[in-house]
């Protein structure tokens, strides 16, 4: 680990920004990786049930593991968290959230400190895979997993089960190897669209759901390829992605079903969500975007087009800073187009 940054201790509130779990699982993140203490007051002042839920909790206690910390707080619905790591160690980890909350989440916490290790590290998370508050699995599978590549960074991910809300029950395994080489990351411009492909699933519920989606999406956006999957698992639900490869960058954008709402609604939002982002001539979206920030501090820097500049990402942006240094700019051109810079 290193521990050149190690001093004195960071005070952060909770409640800035977006005022989401984002803070604590990007303060983790960070703390292992420069050594630095710190202490969390008003913990999701934000949201409707402040402090830890049990998600939160997880990724508290998964960091702790890791990385042999010192935590005062760390249990549910606290809105206070003190946490101090030590030595972080590569290994074989089982971590269980005990609910459908996000695995993703989850991983996103533990991820950059496990990927500058000197030997490969095996996770196993259990809990949720299809949230609508995260990214889905399918989204790190076959966007964020690609990005990193780009940078160096290797990542093998299976869904063993699928689970979404209320049951849960999923489990995706996580293969992190160590990242060797840190390359420069610069994405102005995502060249042709070279592909549109469609994949839509169900899991203990109608698959006809699923291809009425298909159906949708091959309508409204003329698709290159399509597919109904069927996934396994306890749990009952439907989720739907688009898979846009372009000559330079590919991006995906998903939909969970929802009772009571037809699958044809869901398809239908699906695909303006994807057509708004083609009209557009930005590389990567709102959630990438978001995503990219850390990875890009961590290595050798980086510049991309974004599509949308959230609170979130400002936020995530502002907690970077406060760990390293770094600087990460948001420039729009007349064109409306917004050009990120991530200078270490």
């Amino acid at each position: 680990m290193n521990t050149l940054f190690k001093n004195q201790t960071i005070q952060i509130d909770g409640s800035v920004g977006e005022g989401g779990g984002q803070i604590l699982r990007t303060a983790l993140a960070l703390s292992m990786i420069t050594g630095k203490a710190f202490e969390l007051k008003n913990i999701r002042a934000g949201r409707k049930k402040p402090g830890l839920m049990r998600q939160h909790l997880v990724c508290v206690n998964a960091s702790e593991q890791i990385s042999h910390a010192e935590t005062q707080g760390a249990e549910l619905h606290s809105q206070n968290l003190y946490f101090s790591p030590q030595n972080i160690q590569a290994g074989h980890y089982d971590f269980h959230i005990g609910s459908a909350g996000s695995t993703t989440l989850v991983l996103q916490t533990i991820l950059p400190a496990l990927m500058i290790q000197e030997n490969p590290s095996q996770i196993s998370i259990h809990g949720g895979t299809h949230n609508p508050m995260a990214p889905t699995v399918d989204f790190i599978e076959h966007c964020f997993a690609s990005t990193l590549a780009e940078i160096g960074i290797e990542i093998g991910i299976n869904t063993l089960r699928a689970g979404f809300f209320p049951i849960g029950a999923g489990q995706i395994n996580i293969n992190i190897q160590p990242w060797l080489c840190r390359k420069h990351y610069s994405k102005l411009k995502r060249g042709k669209l070279l592909e549109l492909q469609a994949f839509a699933a169900t899991l203990n519920i109608p698959p006809d759901i699923a291809q009425r989606e298909l159906d949708i999406l091959n309508n409204k956006l003329e698709l290159t390829h399509q597919k109904q999957l069927y996934l396994q698992g306890i749990s009952q639900g439907n989720s739907a992605f688009v898979i846009a490869k372009f000559e330079h960058h590919t991006q995906v954008f998903s939909a969970l079903g929802e009772k009571g709402k037809p699958a044809e609604n869901v398809a239908k939002n699906l695909a303006k969500e994807v057509r708004i982002y083609l009209d557009s001539d930005a590389a990567a979206d709102e959630y990438l975007t978001d995503q990219l920030l850390l990875p890009l501090a961590l290595g050798n820097g980086g510049e991309f087009t974004a599509q949308i500049i959230s609170k979130h990402t400002r936020t995530q942006a502002e907690i970077i800073q406060m760990f390293m240094d770094c600087e990460i700019t948001f420039q729009t051109d007349k064109q409306n187009l917004t050009h990120v810079s991530v200078k270490i």
